[in-house]
């Protein structure tokens, strides 16, 4: 054979698409395995369009998952996630996909690999990236992972069925610390920034210090070369400070600003009231066409946090933060408290749905 056959199965989850593989079908962590997912995704494309694979030439939808027997006690299965560059032939395990995440309950039900339970079941699970331990509350019709609901995402055509995600005790995940610098805010380039690490490491900036407003499309984002190399320059200068560097993945970086009236891509108008606080969130160079979800509970987190960027434009949100970005609004609840005199984050709680698109085979040269 010319090509070699390697199990997949391709999946939605949330506003992201990724190949998932079982753990025993690839090889051990390495360069091997690397050229597997690689090849599959179509990296690297110098035409950015990953053509020659199944990736889409952005990076929400060039991503893949691993999933294998539970190495925590606590957890039922593992996770894995590889964020893998479209133009470089690079893998990233620095962090991980908070959509992705909520596919991984579905896959290990169908998969047979948890002891399935009529109406809803609970899946544990270890995402070795972080560390971390994600429960998924997974709806389950005649023994598979529910499709069908009334669950609307933006950013998602259709409706689907709501898979809630619990991420516990996300503090910390990347760098080792809520605060990585101990402070809800810092001078990064002239520009005061506040550097979170809660499921991921990320940089908070005001939207108008860049010369922006909030409710930029992504589009218009992109195509301001000053503004997006300065927040890279940003993101960069962060993430030495964090202690995460050599990552165009981690740390990423959003704008935030305070309420104001938007137009999500799909053309529906929202007035100031139907969030708490406008937000843009720069993935691999480019501006989300949603919101990445790790990065929107960090930023969740960071409302709960006196003294950040978040929490000054959002002021002191009761129950969910209502986050407003290029595809609509995302609610999120997080928990923070104090312990030994610091913020400290008890949980992030998120929805989202998720969807087996294609099972088989992918081709390997």
């Amino acid at each position: 054979m010319t090509q070699r056959k390697v199990r997949a199965v391709y999946m939605r989850g949330g506003t992201s698409r990724a190949l998932f593989f079982h753990e025993r079908d690839l090889p051990a962590p390495g360069p091997e395995r690397d050229r597997i997912l690689l090849a599959a995704t179509g990296s690297p494309d110098p035409y950015g369009r990953e053509l020659d694979g199944l990736g889409g030439g952005i990076s929400s939808l060039s991503k893949a998952c691993i999933i294998g027997p539970s190495t925590h006690p606590d957890a039922d299965v593992d996770y894995t996630f590889a964020q893998i560059e479209i133009k470089d032939p690079v893998v990233d395990y620095r962090g991980n996909c908070g959509n992705c995440s909520s596919a991984v309950g579905p896959f290990a039900i169908d998969e047979g690999m948890v002891s399935v339970v009529e109406g809803e079941t609970l899946v544990r699970i270890h995402n070795t990236n972080t560390g971390k331990v994600i429960v998924a509350h997974v709806p389950v019709q005649d023994g598979e992972a529910a499709v069908s609901g009334d669950f609307e995402l933006p950013g998602v055509a259709g409706k689907g069925a709501r898979i809630a995600l619990d991420f516990v005790d996300p503090g910390g995940a990347v760098s080792g610390r809520l605060l990585p610098t101990g402070a809800p805010r810092d001078v990064i380039d002239g520009l005061e920034a506040s550097l979170v690490d809660a499921t991921n490491p990320m940089v908070f900036v005001r939207a108008r210090d860049v010369g922006l407003v909030g409710t930029e499309t992504p589009s218009a984002v992109d195509a301001n070369r000053a503004v997006t190399e300065r927040l890279e320059k940003i993101r960069v200068a962060a993430g030495a400070r964090m202690g995460v560097t050599g990552s165009a993945a981690v740390p990423k970086i959003a704008i935030v600003a305070p309420p104001m009236p938007f137009t999500a891509l799909d053309g529906t108008a929202y007035e100031p009231d139907a969030c708490d606080l406008l937000a843009r969130v720069m993935s691999m160079g480019n501006c989300h066409r949603a919101f990445a979800l790790t990065a929107a509970m960090c930023l969740a987190v960071a409302a709960r946090i006196d003294g950040t960027v978040v929490h000054e434009a959002c002021g002191d949100v009761k129950g969910d933060v209502r986050l407003a970005h290029p595809s609509g609004v995302l609610p999120l609840d997080a928990a923070v408290t104090a312990r030994d005199g610091a913020p400290w984050a008890e949980r992030v709680t998120v929805y989202r749905s998720a969807r087996r698109l294609m099972e088989g085979f992918v081709r390997i040269p």
